[in-house]
């Protein structure tokens, strides 16, 4: 089967990872692609039905578009016949992640209309699996800023981890966590 020319001369590098993100975290059934209990989908199925969708991909358009992600939101299989996203799933998938200890600190970034919620519950995993939370405040700051003035809050991971809540990391670098409360997080 004939995928389509090179992804640059077909849709967008931003169109498309926005669409797979969409579909391998959050609407599989949008195109009808099965994923496994893991969150993988097999790659020429998935390629055999974007068309439909209006996203024309090859195989090593996919391969660029996965390797050049900045956030590299997806990962493929060893054996190369599999793809997923790497965290930020709001249907259930486990991603076999062991738990970690975290570093001592870890960020998040916000804008102030949410402060006052994070305040009163934490911070809350909303309609994903889990609270994202940055290694550094650079991407904490980034983070925060796709919605506007970022304010950037620090998680005493440590204590936490400590105090027995568990972190995983993904395998772009995101730590996640199930909740953070209140009492772990400085403005």
């Amino acid at each position: 089967m004939r995928h389509a020319m090179p992804m640059e001369k077909d849709i967008s590098f931003v169109r498309a990872s926005k669409f797979l993100s969409l579909v391998l975290r959050h609407e599989p059934q949008k195109i009808g692609l099965p994923l496994d209990a893991q969150g993988w989908a097999d790659i020429d199925d998935l390629l055999a039905r974007l068309p439909a969708h209006g996203v024309r991909l090859d195989r090593e358009a996919l391969q660029q578009l996965v390797q050049d992600n900045d956030k590299q939101r997806f990962a493929i299989s060893d054996d190369g016949q599999r793809i997923r996203a790497s965290q930020g799933h709001s249907i259930a998938v486990d991603l076999g992640l062991t738990a970690l200890e975290p570093p001592a600190w870890l960020y998040h970034g916000t804008v102030p209309r949410f402060l006052e919620a994070i305040a009163s519950e934490g911070l809350r995993p909303g309609e994903r699996q889990h609270v994202h939370l940055s290694p550094d405040r650079a991407t904490a700051f980034q983070v925060g800023s796709r919605r506007g003035t970022p304010v950037i809050l620090s998680v005493d991971a440590g204590r936490m981890h400590a105090d027995g809540l568990s972190f995983y990391q993904s395998a772009n670098g995101v730590w996640l966590t199930a909740h953070v409360p209140p009492r772990y997080i400085a403005g």
